[in-house]
């Protein structure tokens, strides 16, 4: 199935590191509580798998990905997958389903004549190591306001500190991104408790910086970083958020930094980071560019009603 997926993102995206078949059962099976994935595969009549569908059932919403081999395509596979997990999720009587599109690929299309929206559009930005100023990014590391001190936490934040990390994700939620991301948060310290166990269950190893203010405390600002048995030579940024008190300190830049300096040591494999923001996130983008960042990608999030959709597919 590995095989079978490299080929498929392959035609996407050709400059990405493939992904390797270290724990991908526990990756592709392993979810938060409370939520389920379901997968169907599409076979050609020697048995190769040339297209996968799955749906991550959250909330009220369930979020879609279709995978089509490129000799597959626009021969239906993709189409057939797709009305697979539209009629399930109809069935469960989910109302809204969500899905993350690659910007200039055919995908775009594909969801769009489907009915799909597009609700959400970011850019992914890839940092490349080999390219860092190191000497730079020292000083970008230590550039930090006075009152605050900062930590490293490889694996997740520590226990006492959960309530005001995940307050500080709370308190920043909305801000740049769509209300309803399709993706689950940690908004409460017993789902980031949850969310760090489920990461770590599906071979993902987070590794996080916290600034803290030392009046108080408290968490006031915070970046994680994830690295993948799957991909172990590409790393994913994940929040970086400051609470809006505490701006104007330096410390998105310092953050990151560090982060960078942490993950060259505790991962020597590490090649590159990617990363994704809004197109209106200026102080980010403005960190991300000094940093070394380029952009690299239009991200796109289509969702649809599910009960129209399913009319159009047939399957209601």
């Amino acid at each position: 199935m590995v095989t079978s997926l490299n080929e498929m993102l392959a035609a996407d995206l050709p400059d990405d590191p493939p992904w390797r078949s270290d724990a991908f059962r526990e990756y592709m099976s392993v979810t938060m509580p409370g939520e389920r994935r379901v997968i169907w595969v599409a076979e050609d009549d020697t048995g190769k798998i040339v297209g996968q569908s799955n749906l991550l059932f959250f909330g009220e919403m369930a979020v879609l990905e279709v995978l089509v081999a490129p000799n597959a395509r626009r021969t239906g596979v993709g189409t057939r997958l797709m009305a697979e997990a539209v009629q399930r999720a109809h069935r469960e009587g989910f109302t809204s389903l969500g899905v993350e599109v690659i910007g200039g690929t055919p995908a775009v299309r594909f969801y769009e004549d489907a009915g799909f929206d597009c609700a959400y559009t970011e850019t992914r930005s890839v940092l490349e190591l080999a390219n860092v100023d190191w000497l730079r990014l020292g000083e970008m590391a230590a550039g930090i306001g006075a009152g605050y001190r900062v930590e490293y936490h490889p694996g997740g934040p520590p226990e006492e500190l959960y309530e005001t990390y995940a307050a500080a994700k709370y308190v920043t939620r909305g801000q740049g991104e769509p209300a309803d991301a399709f993706r689950p948060s940690s908004l409460n310290a017993e789902r980031l408790k949850a969310s760090l166990e489920t990461l770590h269950m599906r071979g993902l190893k987070p590794y996080v910086v916290i600034g803290v203010h030392e009046g108080t405390g408290e968490v006031a600002g915070l970046t994680e970083v994830v690295v993948a048995a799957q991909h172990p030579d590409r790393a994913d940024q994940y929040d970086t958020i400051v609470v809006p008190e505490h701006r104007g300190y330096g410390l998105s830049r310092a953050l990151k930094a560090r982060m960078l300096f942490e993950l060259r040591s505790a991962e020597p494999s590490l090649k590159s980071v990617q990363t994704w923001n809004s197109f209106d996130a200026d102080s980010i983008l403005s960190v991300n560019t000094e940093l070394g960042f380029k952009a690299d990608r239009e991200w796109r999030e289509y969702e649809s009603e599910v009960a129209p959709l399913a009319r159009r597919l047939n399957v209601a």
